[in-house]
């Protein structure tokens, strides 16, 4: 029995360690493999040239630079809500940014680490304008288009039980399935992520036939996922994400960062590689953060380019504004 103990202990000790080396996986391959969705418009989406485009692409573009320098050497992985956890748990991709909700159990019980929340959001419901629905109470019996393997499928349920209410769930495995069923008149009603549904709907055959309500049902904190075991990863992922945040509130944008790294605030100069050694302690290159910052801009930019007033979904900061200007975006401090 001892030595079935021992066995057991060297295997898992084994995964660790094989768990352990991200950083060098992806710095001898020379490229990060960034799992995404393959259809939300304004967080990960293929454009007319195949190109991924929105906030989870471009904090994939983001990390690329950070590691390797190039926010070019990434190749995007498109996943199912079905099949993502389990992509990162094989090790076919290096990081998740798969606007995923982070929860306790995914959190606790599936061997992954949550990273920051990069995104606020709760679970909404579009429906056609010509229903004339305006509030939940008015979709008592309705039949609801939902992605299966999603939390917005078991918190459905949940709310319709707390508030008395009937819905008939019509489930998919695949979202873009999902749109096309909505849109084609198959469901009453879509749900998902208000973000997501907003962007759903801009890309709809006919966009101004269709809302979504203000009501949400649930909090959605979205963020990246590792595997566990791998500290300095994880690490990098969140300190990533801290960094584009401490960008936005120092003022160093995409055009000035080589400019405001020689500049004469401290905590400027630390973010940005030109005091202290940063780098260093997460295995990186001291210009790394200096880096991100070139490829894509800090979180506000990365917000309206792809969310925002300049874009089609033209969603406000709200939650996602800096907390010093009424929002929950808050860096830890870089010192």
């Amino acid at each position: 029995m001892k030595t079935l103990f021992l066995a057991a202990g060297l295997l898992f000790a084994g995964a660790a360690a094989s768990q352990a080396a991200t950083l060098d996986t992806v710095k001898q391959r020379g490229q990060l493999i960034c799992g995404v969705s393959t259809g939300f418009a304004g967080f990960s989406v293929p454009d007319s040239q195949g190109n991924f485009r929105g906030i989870d692409a471009d904090y994939c573009r983001a990390v690329a630079a950070a590691v390797l320098g190039d926010a070019g050497k990434v190749r995007f992985v498109g996943l199912t809500a079905q099949n993502r956890f389990t992509a990162l748990q094989s090790g076919e991709v290096d990081v998740l940014m798969r606007n995923s909700t982070q929860t306790f159990l995914r959190d606790a019980s599936i061997g992954l680490n949550a990273g920051p929340v990069n995104f606020y959001d709760g679970q909404g419901f579009a429906v056609k304008r010509e229903a004339g629905v305006t509030k939940l109470s008015e979709l008592n019996g309705a039949t609801v288009c939902v992605a299966q393997g999603t939390t917005h499928e078991v918190t459905l349920g949940d709310y319709a039980r707390a508030n008395n209410l009937t819905f008939q769930p019509v489930v998919f495995e695949r979202v873009d399935t999902m749109y096309q069923a909505f849109f084609s008149g198959r469901c009453d009603a879509m749900t998902q992520d208000a973000s997501a549904l907003a962007g759903a709907v801009s890309v709809a055959p006919k966009p101004s036939d269709y809302m979504v309500l203000a009501e949400t049902i649930s909090k959605e904190p979205l963020g990246p996922f590792t595997r566990n075991g791998d500290d300095q990863w994880a690490n990098i992922i969140g300190w990533v994400h801290y960094g584009l945040v401490e960008a936005e509130e120092l003022g160093v944008t995409q055009a000035n960062a080589g400019m405001q790294a020689s500049g004469p605030n401290p905590t400027t100069q630390r973010l940005l590689g030109q005091a202290g050694e940063f780098g260093s302690r997460l295995g990186l290159d001291n210009g790394w953060m200096l880096a991100a910052v070139k490829a894509v801009g800090n979180y506000g930019e990365i917000f309206e380019r792809n969310v925002g007033s300049g874009s089609p979904l033209k969603l406000s900061r709200g939650l996602n504004g800096l907390w010093n200007q009424g929002g929950l975006m808050y860096a830890i401090p870089f010192r």
